[in-house]
């Protein structure tokens, strides 16, 4: 049985490579263009090193790396799935030694419950976002760091533990942060786990504390030379602080929605902030305040309801809480977030009188069917963009770019039909606009010459 139980944790790598594989064949997407191909910083080695100090320092180098090596869609995809791969097999490590450290579960117990929450976080299509979509690496990075930072904490604080465990936690935690700024919360994550245990010891309080004190002041040295300022100033002009609440309890609603109906996931929502005074906003807004005022009062009578409820929230917390966006929502915010939710379903399968592979199995298989479906959305810019507009039939901005796939795939018929569907969609966006008398005089960029119309 042991040596069983030692291979589990690479069963949701290989599961992750197995179901992505298919992927590596789909096209670049939406900000790939911009990202990944069309920043100079990132084009090589050289132009890296010479564009440094900048934001996102290790996700750059990776797409430096990456052009150097090989410039495919595919080798850049590949990255982002070996990447899922690991992060999943590190979910499944660093479950099982909390589950054990917060005594949720027995032994066997705690297997399961790492084995589903790694299960569930390799394999939801919520995360395709994060790993089809090339643009979105920073998560995978990111979360590679924190994870292991986590890992090495974890480890360190077991009785005999050797010191040296510790020594390596502030270096990922800023690497981590050099791959994306939501790494911030990872020392309020090791004070969650802290909570969870009840403990009391006030040496576990301190990496974390030191974490935190460190965070703050690597963004204040780093505020003169990065575009934070600017930044906030755009974040306080989307829309007023109450409104803000309003909409991000709909942008958290709506991520909650995500991991139930997997039919609706959506690569570019673009929703409608609502009136701030309406019964949705209002009930979406009380019921997300119960749920975190649950978390916080069941930390000690119910731990592992209230960890996985709060994890939810905290990781969530840098794009959906006081800070505004221009889109409320996106599904690839969910990559560390989904841990929660899917340590709380764990806990409830652990429970189940039944062997749980009698519910694991066919957990699996549904999850494996949902990533195989939503990845052929990305199989080229044309699917994706078509997925979007049949979910958001009111976003310009998708209705302009399908224009463009379309444009490119030499169908200028349905080009010039959705850049009027932009126009007619959103009268003050001119990109259609401009598109299409490009379209009609044979000179918009990007199409190729044999397409006839350049």
């Amino acid at each position: 049985m042991q040596k069983y139980v030692r291979v589990l944790p690479w069963l949701p790598a290989l599961l992750v490579i197995a179901v992505y594989l298919p992927a590596l064949t789909s096209s670049f997407q939406f900000d790939d263009w911009q990202v990944v191909l069309g920043d100079t910083r990132v084009a090589s080695l050289s132009a890296w090193w010479h564009s440094m100090p900048g934001m996102r320092a290790l996700t750059k180098l990776s797409f430096a790396l990456n052009h150097e090596s090989n410039a495919s869609a595919a080798a850049f995809r590949a990255v982002n799935i070996l990447l899922h791969a690991l992060n999943s097999s590190l979910v499944f490590l660093f479950i099982r030694r909390l589950a054990r450290r917060l005594r949720t579960a027995d032994d066997s117990g705690a297997v399961i419950v790492a084995a589903v929450t790694a299960l569930v976080f390799a394999l939801h299509p919520v995360q395709t976002e994060s790993v089809t979509y090339i643009a979105a690496r920073s998560n995978l990075l990111a979360a590679s760091f924190c994870l292991l930072a986590l890992l090495a904490w974890l480890r360190g604080r077991e009785p005999g533990a050797a010191w040296w465990w510790m020594l390596p936690v502030v270096p990922l935690y800023v690497a981590a942060l050099a791959s994306k700024e939501t790494a911030a919360m990872l020392p309020f994550a090791m004070l969650l786990c802290l909570a969870a245990e009840r403990t009391r010891a006030r040496r576990d309080f301190t990496l974390p504390l030191v974490l935190g004190a460190l965070c703050v002041t690597l963004f204040v040295l780093a505020w003169p030379h990065f575009p934070y300022d600017y930044l906030l100033r755009t974040s306080l002009a989307v829309r007023a602080p109450l409104e803000n609440l309003a909409a991000q309890a709909q942008g958290v609603s709506w991520l909650g929605e995500q991991l139930l109906f997997w039919s609706r996931l959506n690569a570019d929502p673009m929703l409608l902030p609502i009136d701030v005074l309406s019964p949705q906003a209002v009930l979406q807004g009380v019921a997300l305040l119960v749920l975190l005022v649950a978390g916080f009062a069941g930390i000690r009578r119910w731990p592992a309801v209230a960890f996985g409820i709060l994890w939810f929230f905290l990781w969530l917390a840098p794009t959906n809480s006081l800070i505004a966006r221009l889109d409320i929502a996106n599904d690839r915010q969910l990559y560390v977030a989904i841990i929660g939710p899917a340590w709380l379903l764990a806990h409830g399968i652990a429970k189940l009188r039944q062997p749980a592979w009698v519910t694991v199995l066919p957990l699996a298989m549904l999850l494996c069917l949902g990533t195989a479906t939503r990845n052929r959305v990305y199989a080229t810019e044309q699917s994706f963009w078509q997925d979007v507009v049949a979910k958001s039939p009111h976003n310009a901005r998708a209705w302009n770019n399908l224009g463009m796939a379309e444009a490119i795939a030499c169908r200028p018929d349905a080009a010039r039909d959705s850049f009027l569907e932009a126009s007619r969609r959103d009268p003050q966006f001119v990109q259609p606009q401009v598109n299409l008398a490009l379209l009609e005089r044979s000179e918009l960029p990007a199409v190729p010459t044999q397409c006839g119309l350049r």
